[in-house]
């Protein structure tokens, strides 16, 4: 962490370009903030746009601003990103995902520092300092014709890399130290244990720093004085066959269970038996244990799979039918689904109420 800060600093010098790369969650904005804190623009405005998240018909008229009159709803004048970082920093976040149209404008308005507004007929000038960050890897997305080549060099004259977290695991003691006191609002902050810091240092954190951020505050939740134990982290497992969600405390025990096979998918396991079950049911569970049972004491396997779902699907429907003696609205309830969805299947499969 402290090699970063220092290339931060360091870039923060010069008023080249920045293009920021790492993966979702690792704090790219955060640097590109810290960037423009310890710049000669600090006490300028720093502005952070997602261009993914801006429709496409809206760009030009986002990143320039737009003129009086230029188009339906239009009332007033007003300025763009470009025009609202004027002497300060503009980060484009997430700028793989501009489409080739504004790659081609926005070219334009970082090399010539020029901007026009959509409905305007003169440029304007801006002094903005670009810094871009993507988790993508632009270098492949100009290769596969997604980014123009131009704009790649005009964004990346300065590379930083941001390693996930994973790959610095020593930094989460101090991370976790300055998130809780963040977290703190001014009150107590809360402590890591020593075996807590260890099982966060054992994990992979996929989500990097903004996983660290959501796992410590619903520890804080939690714990108990303030005082963060292992079961507090409820950190979800990454090995194989281990399932999201569970605590490390219970992940030995659930792990250690050996799964039964299960021949019917869970969403058609079928319902308790009813109390007053017709002879179609009857007949059609007997079919069903007997194709279980084959295929549990051998390898058989069913001779068709679409009939031999139809099969588990045509029991299931009697089974709730039966226990809610032919009302079809409670079974679709019972079952989980809507009335049409029953009725649908109920002609497929040719299930017919039975006769008085």
């Amino acid at each position: 962490m402290r090699d970063l800060r220092a290339q931060i600093v360091r870039l923060a010098r010069s008023m080249a370009p920045v293009a920021i790369t790492g993966e979702s969650g690792s704090g790219k904005e955060l640097a590109a903030r810290d960037i423009h804190a310890h710049s000669a623009r600090a006490d300028k405005p720093f502005i952070a746009v997602n261009c993914g998240a801006i429709p496409e018909a809206l760009m030009e008229a986002e990143f320039f601003g737009y003129r009086k009159g230029a188009f339906t709803g239009a009332t007033d004048d007003r300025d763009g990103f470009f025009q609202a970082a004027n002497g300060g920093t503009l980060m484009l976040d997430e700028v793989a995902d501009l489409p080739l149209a504004m790659q081609v404008k926005l070219l334009r308005a970082i090399q010539e520092r020029r901007v026009r507004k959509v409905g305007a007929t003169v440029e304007e000038p801006v002094d903005v300092r670009i810094i871009s960050a993507t988790h993508q890897n632009l270098a492949e997305c100009v290769e596969q014709g997604r980014f123009r080549q131009d704009l790649f060099y005009r964004l990346n004259v300065i590379e930083l890399r941001l390693p996930p977290l994973r790959e610095r695991l020593d930094d989460i003691g101090l991370l976790s130290d300055a998130i809780l006191a963040r977290l703190a609002l001014g009150g107590t902050p809360g402590v890591l244990s020593s075996a807590a810091l260890d099982a966060l240092r054992a994990y992979s954190f996929p989500g990097n720093v903004r996983e660290l951020e959501n796992v410590l505050e619903r520890a804080m939740a939690f714990a108990n004085d303030s005082v963060i134990e292992v079961e507090d982290l409820a950190l979800k497992q990454t090995g194989p066959g281990a399932s999201a969600g569970v605590r490390p405390a219970t992940a030995a025990a659930s792990l250690s269970v050996q799964p039964e096979p299960v021949l019917i998918p869970p969403a058609l396991a079928p319902l308790p038996v009813p109390v007053e079950p017709n002879m179609e049911v009857a007949d059609t569970t007997e079919r069903i244990n007997e194709d279980v049972c084959a295929a549990q004491s051998g390898n058989d396997l069913p001779a068709s799979l679409p009939d031999y779902l139809d099969q588990v699907e045509r029991e299931v429907i009697c089974r709730a039918l039966a226990k809610t003696h032919f009302n079809r609205t409670q079974a679709a309830e019972l079952l989980g689904i809507s009335f049409r969805q029953l009725r649908y299947r109920m002609q497929r499969l040719s299930i017919h109420e039975p006769e008085s």
